[in-house]
């Protein structure tokens, strides 16, 4: 089983998403990311966990 870190570019395309969305949540709605020296980088699962939990959900906040 592969466990890597993913850049932006691999999880944008995994969750069908632009990188500017990314972003945002990842600013916006806590969306589980690591910065590493400049680059953001992710763990699929927890990533899987937070959309499953509803963080990616649109909301009226």
């Amino acid at each position: 089983m592969e466990d890597r870190w993913l850049s932006v570019e691999e999880i944008a395309k995994y969750l069908g998403v632009s990188k500017d969305t990314i972003y945002n949540w990842i600013n916006g709605k806590s969306m589980p990311a690591n910065k590493i020296g400049r680059f953001w980088k992710f763990k699929r699962e927890e990533v899987d966990e937070w959309v499953k939990s509803g963080g990616a959900a649109e909301s009226d906040r």
